[in-house]
């Protein structure tokens, strides 16, 4: 089990690059990635072969311009993470429940 943190810096000057990156952040969202922070998103994947296919999709639409970087880090690094919003440290989420077929 895996997670998947894309970071960004995408060029937003014109109108071509804020639509540009408004499509990739759109993207992100609509692979089941969440916001963590506005040019940080994480999702979980369920094996590494899972995520290196979610990279090979980040790839295939990646921006013109701007950097993206992608980590994978194991279960079992995120269960050490640490998050605070303002001084409050808040709980990791969970795993994500599977659903399982017979």
């Amino acid at each position: 089990m895996m997670w998947l943190y894309v970071m960004f810096d995408l060029p937003t000057l014109t109108r071509g690059e804020r639509a540009a990156a408004t499509k990739f952040r759109g993207f992100l969202l609509d692979r089941g990635f969440e916001m963590a922070q506005f040019s940080v998103y994480v999702r979980f994947a369920e094996s590494k072969e899972a995520a290196e296919a979610h990279i090979a999709r980040i790839e295939a639409v990646l921006p013109k311009k701007g950097r993206v970087h992608i980590v994978a880090i194991t279960d079992k690094q995120y269960a050490n993470a640490k998050i605070f919003t303002g001084r409050k440290r808040e709980r990791r989420p969970g795993n994500p429940e599977q659903l399982t077929f017979f």
